[in-house]
């Protein structure tokens, strides 16, 4: 692991809490840094662009300086800062491949699916069209985890650390009840103790 400190400028209850997680699962030494998404500043009211031309969360930044975006390529350098956590199969082998797989499926198919519901501009027809999708989708993860006990298999990932940020928002933010096998797996990650402490850093409820 680089030697220095990193730091993740976020969003409390936003998708940056999967890298969040990510950086406690590892034991990487990091700073949080909070950015005010409406105004696109960070605490001290400066423009967030100066850190992130992107304006977006999540964003590392490396000891060295150098910044990293988009939340599935974040969370994978950070498993591979610390390979003995687990967090996510060698370079190079298949199993990898799948965890993007895995990755690609939540930021395309679930996390670009709920961003929308969380407008109030959206039309409650179109609302009701993406709850169903979405939905849909969360209903095929079921399926998968009725047999497995976290996404890869029988290791907790930086896939099931993307999932918690889904599952939590659907709940918490668009109100919805999760199936009984969701909701059994979601109360496994709210009791690992990196989300915990995430939570906590946060200020949120699980």
């Amino acid at each position: 692991m680089p030697p220095g400190m990193f730091k993740l400028y976020y969003a409390s209850g936003g998708c940056s809490i999967s890298p969040h997680i990510a950086l406690r699962e590892v034991g990487a030494s990091f700073e949080l840094h909070t950015v005010d998404l409406k105004r696109k500043t960070l605490e001290d009211g400066s423009p967030f662009a100066a850190v992130n031309p992107k304006a977006q969360i999540p964003a590392l930044v490396l000891p060295d300086g150098t910044l990293l975006t988009e939340g599935a390529a974040i969370v994978q350098y950070i498993a591979d800062l610390n390979p003995a956590s687990g967090l996510a199969p060698a370079a190079g082998t298949f199993e990898r491949v799948r965890l993007q797989e895995w990755l690609n499926f939540i930021a395309t198919e679930l996390h670009k699916g709920i961003v929308p519901m969380m407008k109030k501009e959206v039309s409650d027809a179109y609302r009701a069209i993406l709850l169903e999708r979405v939905g849909a989708k969360l209903a095929y993860v079921a399926t998968h985890l009725a047999s497995h006990a976290y996404v890869m298999g029988e290791a907790f990932t930086v896939a099931d650390g993307y999932l918690f940020y889904i599952l939590r928002s659907w709940q918490r933010v668009l109100g919805q009840e999760l199936a009984p096998v969701l909701a059994t797996y979601y109360q496994t990650l709210v009791a690992r103790p990196s989300v915990k402490a995430a939570l906590l850093a946060e200020s949120l409820q699980p």
